[in-house]
């Protein structure tokens, strides 16, 4: 017979039992828990490293406005011929349209840097520094204004501007159509491409700007991407595409194929005097300090940056963004500061290198002499 005693003995072992039993469910449940928070963060890791690989239907639509045309627009006034782009190619390239006959289109618009000369600021016959940096020429057959201040109305109304200009090529208009004029093979060409009308100024605009719309940015890996090969640019690379048109704003101005929207904006970057398109427009407060949008195709090869050549990095051209540049009343609406993390940052220059495209081997052409 057991003691009275060992009821509360068993009673005892009854209580320490059940509560082994809740310090096991405690464990038990908190493993699961555990398990279920590896697989959760596993699962977000997984997320994470594969972020951008598949395109929702939003990515989908923006990558649609990136597409490449099909075709290079002709104005009506300046249709496509083969013998006025032969004309203006060799044009382009001679530098018989300077007075000291030493600078060509070229000299500042050089195929192998991008088409512009990767200074700071153009350098001209006379071998002084230019008030702005030399803008490429690619696409621009889908530009409507020219100049960083867009005071060309057209791109055949750009040539005589540099040629003519004391200070970049230095050349008259009339010494240079009789120069043209002393050499039978220019005749020869003129006569092919314009018939009766011969050597003329506007002849000498219409085949440069023929020429000159033959300049296209070449297949870039962001290209393959939006045609559909999802391994063209990296993971990174897509998460930079979001930002871009997301948290960074920049497709607010680098918009469509081009990645420019062929207007003008005070970035919150020029001082003084130097005020852009406010220079053709005094009385206009958003126009002061505004500058043309550059195009974005090949820009890791087209340092340094901003009009003035003021910025020598992709990396420090995303700082400045990201500071939002000066604060006045002219500044962009969309120039703010962005809070964008280093890791954003590498994203967005990821993305920008897939936009360069595969070199273009441009054939030389015998000039006329």
């Amino acid at each position: 017979m057991r003691k009275p005693c060992s009821l509360l003995h068993v009673a005892t072992r009854m209580v320490n039992g059940a509560l082994m039993r809740t310090k096991l469910a405690t464990i038990t449940g908190l493993a699961s828990l555990a398990a279920g928070m590896m697989v959760l963060v596993a699962g977000t890791v997984v997320s994470r490293s594969d972020e951008g690989a598949s395109p929702g239907p939003d990515r989908a639509k923006l990558m649609a406005k990136y597409r490449r045309p099909s075709k290079i627009p002709f104005p009506a006034g300046d249709p496509y011929s083969e013998a006025k782009a032969h004309l203006g190619r060799m044009l382009f390239f001679d530098p018989m349209l300077s007075g000291p006959k030493t600078q060509a289109c070229a000299s500042c618009h050089n195929p192998a840097l991008s088409w512009q000369d990767g200074l700071p600021r153009g350098i001209g016959a006379d071998k002084q520094a230019m008030a702005v940096r030399t803008p490429t020429l690619l696409n621009v057959a889908w530009v409507p204004k020219l100049g960083w201040d867009g005071h060309f109305r057209n791109l055949e109304s750009v040539a005589f501007g540099p040629i003519t200009n004391p200070n970049i090529m230095n050349m008259p208009e009339k010494e240079l159509v009789a120069r043209l004029a002393a050499i039978p093979g220019y005749v020869k060409a003129f006569h092919t491409a314009f018939g009766a009308g011969g050597i003329s100024k506007r002849n000498i605009e219409l085949a440069l700007a023929t020429f000159e719309r033959s300049i296209v940015a070449g297949e870039a890996p962001f290209d393959r991407w939006v045609n559909g090969d999802k391994n063209a640019i990296s993971t990174a690379a897509k998460r930079g595409f979001d930002l871009f048109n997301g948290k960074a704003h920049c497709s607010a101005c680098h918009s469509g194929w081009s990645f420019t929207d062929a207007s003008f904006h005070d970035v919150g970057v020029a001082k003084g005097s130097d005020i852009g398109r406010g220079r053709l427009f005094p009385t206009s407060t958003a126009l002061r300090y505004a500058f043309k949008t550059p195009t974005l195709r090949d820009v890791d090869r087209r340092a340094p940056y901003m009009h003035d050549g003021s910025v020598a990095s992709l990396e420090q051209v995303i700082d400045l963004y990201n500071r939002g540049g000066i604060d006045r009343p002219s500044r962009d609406e969309e120039i703010r500061p962005l809070g964008l993390t280093a890791q954003e940052k590498a994203d967005l220059i990821a993305f920008l290198h897939t936009l360069t495209g595969t070199p273009v081997t441009v054939a030389l052409t015998t000039l006329p002499r």
